[in-house]
């Protein structure tokens, strides 16, 4: 028993009806049903959460096409492996009327230069590449590589799907169906799990080997007392990769350099994705320090442009940088305010209709419309500023931007004011 594979392996789905979660995709209509039936497999990105079934749904369409399998990480696999497999998939092909698959677990990870390598196979059809994301591809996989592929997005495992993994598990597999047990309460597996099925089956494998003696009842204090003495180590793709994150984004926010740093430690020790950081450090540079310090998104910019070029281990230096400088920043977070005032009231009212001055005139009839009429060009007055209106008449008057309390936008303030001549 040592000696076989993890749960979750054990129980990985052979078929599209098996796989669960994903009906849209895998029913007699859905996509991915139609494509295996087509016997045509095209080049796939498989986005999705973790646990959602990327991998398993890999082999399930390769094996069905009859192609040869083959399977790297992004993470431990380079351009040496690529070529490999593409010359051995080349050579193959002269013999056979295959053409070979070649999947790429966290193919976000590649970098754009492994990334290019694939761009010729892909092209010439001499592989077929399957590709696994937790990432947003548009974001990750470069515009070349992704025009040569279909974006096949997957959704978390609802309780519904795990509450019948749980069955299936202590009713099928080869060795929990020998032990006796009663599922009492699941809410505090299934919660742990976030939607991850993999997860979610390693953990309940845990649970039962943890207590060798029958009858085994499935509780939620069981789960809990089990975690704490069994805790769990960072996990980039489970609850632990959201809560860390969070702290960390806090901490900035929080302008606790210290603390900041702790938990950008702790993700890059636990092997947290560097550009995944940098993402979160470009958002926040907006939302939390905005114009207090407009220095903060030019340097988070180009904190995400250098992580994306030097990689690790030379990347936590700048990820560090950034970090520091965000951190001990002024704060303000009127730009984002201010665009969601501006979001709700577009949302929850009409559609005004653009003033006649402020409209586009390219031509003499849409002059003599009345189109442009009375639009006065502020360069032509003192101070580059006259008074005009520039909201539609409906919602004159309001006021989205409200000026955060720092240096910087107290600076702001003071020149809206005088143009204005209104409190703001």
């Amino acid at each position: 028993m040592n000696h076989l594979p993890p749960l979750a392996e054990r129980l990985r789905p052979k078929s599209l009806q098996e796989l669960l979660g994903q009906d849209s995709l895998t029913n007699s209509a859905g996509l991915l049903s139609k494509i295996s039936k087509s016997g045509h497999l095209p080049s796939l990105i498989f986005w999705g959460p973790p646990g959602s079934g990327k991998t398993s749904l890999a082999k399930i369409l390769a094996e069905n096409s009859g192609s040869t399998f083959h399977q790297i990480s992004a993470i431990h696999s380079g351009v040496k492996e690529i070529r490999e497999i593409i010359e051995q998939s080349k050579k193959g092909s002269l013999f056979s009327q295959g053409i070979d698959v070649l999947f790429i677990d966290e193919i976000h990870r590649f970098n754009k230069s492994q990334q290019d390598s694939l761009l010729e196979a892909v092209e010439k059809g001499w592989v077929i590449l399957l590709g696994a994301t937790t990432e947003n591809p548009s974001f990750e996989v470069i515009p070349a590589l992704l025009s040569r592929c279909q974006v096949i997005r997957l959704n978390p495992l609802e309780k519904p799907d795990l509450e019948k993994l749980i069955q299936k598990a202590i009713l099928q597999d080869s060795v929990l169906k020998h032990r006796k047990i009663t599922l009492q309460e699941t809410d505090s597996l299934i919660a742990i799990s976030g939607g991850d099925a993999r997860r979610m089956l390693n953990l309940l494998e845990l649970m039962v080997m943890s207590f060798p003696e029958d009858p085994f009842i499935l509780t939620n204090d069981l789960v809990k007392s089990v975690l704490e003495k069994n805790p769990l180590a960072y996990d980039k793709s489970g609850d632990q990769h959201y809560d860390t994150i969070s702290a960390f984004i806090k901490s900035v926010r929080g302008s606790d350099p210290n603390a900041a740093l702790y938990w950008l430690s702790k993700m890059i020790l636990s092997g947290e994705n560097p550009l995944f950081i940098a993402r979160r450090l470009l958002v926040l540079a907006s939302e939390d320090i905005g114009n207090a310090n407009p220095q903060g998104l030019i340097l988070a910019n180009a904190c995400f442009q250098a992580v994306h070029s030097l990689g690790m281990p030379e990347a936590r230096i700048t990820l560090s940088q950034t970090t520091l400088f965000l951190a001990c920043s002024p704060k303000s977070n009127s730009a984002y305010q201010a665009i969601e005032k501006a979001l709700n009231l577009v949302k929850n009212s009409p559609s005004y209709p653009v003033p006649m001055h402020l409209r586009n005139a390219p031509t003499e009839f849409m002059k003599d419309q009345g189109f442009g009429l009375g639009y006065l060009y502020p360069h032509d007055f003192e101070g580059n500023f006259t008074f005009q209106t520039y909201l539609p008449e409906e919602i004159q008057g309001t006021e989205f931007y409200k000026p955060g309390s720092n240096p910087e936008e107290a600076k702001t303030k003071a020149f809206l004011q005088e143009k204005w001549k209104k409190d703001l």
